[in-house]
């Protein structure tokens, strides 16, 4: 699936052992690569991304008290690791699978900073989809993520999707944000209630496009996925611990007289006693999706892919990514599968054609922002 001859290189959190961040960097790499146009994911793997799957997480935090706390964190997690020694192995190892097979080439350098990437040829850099601009993920905001950079046979710079994770960031970061904002030729972001900020800092139009995980057919991440032997489950994937959550999970489970199994990518989970997997990968994690009876969750990419296989699902509001979620429900006309104050029906029927056509009509239209700003570096 290797473009050798690519002209386009993404540049996104290819290598963080996170569901959403590898399955969203495959969906914007296939569509792409399915135009036909040359496409590779770039090897830009720095430390404060990697940094947090290794044995001993590393973080860099700045500050005496920041040094403090991340050598705190950094016992914590080799803490954690150790004790789920096997099952962080097996999960290390899939999360790698799917990197292996489905986003990287053969022979790929590895970037380890900015200047690892002045090395390059491509001719037009993706930025994104993903948080790719919330300092709290990036340990601060990051060039790299801008396309702010200088590199052979450079012309331009696309932001795809690109994401603060909610509606800003803070303060402080304004000053550098518009810095390096104007390193972007075409801007386009995941969330449209972020567009007000962006717009403070940037001359041109800003677009608000779909997660690329949209832009491939559900036949195509079947493809892709790895379908657990289990049958006759509840699928209870958790971002940050909700005690609500788990505790409707659970009653959903009595009433269903189905078993709950509980996906995890981190540490925090619903502790309620549910079956524990903490080794999948990507290609599980769409496999535990597709074939649950019923999703519940307070994930984006659970949720996009819920939407996907047309699952029965609910999602529960996220403290400070909420945003995402409500965004992706109102494009789809599924308001009423996020849960405020008042119960839910997870059983309510959804016109799944209407959906479809939604989904559709918001992809072309992304599509389409994107395939045009690519005119004049690829034949498109």
């Amino acid at each position: 699936m290797g473009e050798r001859n690519a002209q386009v290189g993404i540049i996104t959190f290819h290598c963080s052992n996170n569901y959403g961040a590898m399955l969203q960097a495959y969906g914007l790499k296939r569509f792409l690569n399915g135009k036909g146009i040359g496409t590779e994911i770039v090897r830009y793997e720095p430390p404060y991304m990697t940094g947090r799957h290794w044995w001993i997480p590393y973080a860099p935090i700045q500050g005496l008290k920041g040094r403090i706390w991340g050598l705190f964190h950094m016992w914590n997690g080799f803490l954690a690791h150790m004790r789920v020694r096997e099952e962080f192995s097996r999960q290390r190892a899939n999360m790698e699978r799917f990197r292996r097979t489905y986003l990287l080439e053969p022979g790929q350098r590895k970037a380890l900073s900015v200047r690892g990437l002045r090395k390059l040829t491509y001719r037009c850099y993706i930025v994104g989809s993903d948080q790719i601009w919330n300092p709290a993920i990036t340990c601060g905001l990051r060039r790299a993520y801008f396309g702010a950079f200088q590199a052979r046979g450079k012309e331009k710079v696309i932001s795809y999707a690109a994401s603060f994770g909610g509606a800003s960031i803070p303060d402080r970061y304004d000053e550098k944000f518009g810095r390096l904002v104007r390193h972007v030729d075409a801007l386009s972001v995941r969330e449209e209630a972020a567009i007000p900020y962006v717009k403070r800092f940037y001359e041109g139009e800003v677009a608000a496009v779909l997660d690329p995980v949209f832009f491939l057919e559900r036949e195509t991440w079947q493809q892709a996925e790895k379908a657990p032997e289990k049958k006759g489950y509840i699928l209870v994937y958790v971002t940050e611990g909700n005690q609500r959550m788990a505790e409707y999970a659970g009653k959903l489970a009595r009433e269903k007289k189905l078993s709950v199994v509980e996906v995890r990518a981190g540490l925090q989970g619903a502790d309620q006693g549910f079956d524990l997997d903490v080794t999948a990968g990507p290609a599980e994690f769409l496999g535990y999706i597709h074939h649950a009876d019923y999703v519940v969750t307070n994930s984006f990419h659970a949720v996009a892919f819920s939407i996907i296989f047309q699952k029965k699902f609910l999602a529960f509001a996220h403290s400070s990514l909420s945003a995402r979620l409500q965004n992706i429900l109102r494009i789809h006309g599924l308001e009423d599968r996020i849960c405020g104050e008042g119960d839910r029906d997870i059983d309510a029927p959804v016109d799944w054609g209407e959906v479809r056509r939604r989904t559709v009509e918001a992809s072309r239209a992304s599509g389409e922002f994107l395939l045009g700003n690519l005119r004049g570096i690829w034949a498109v």
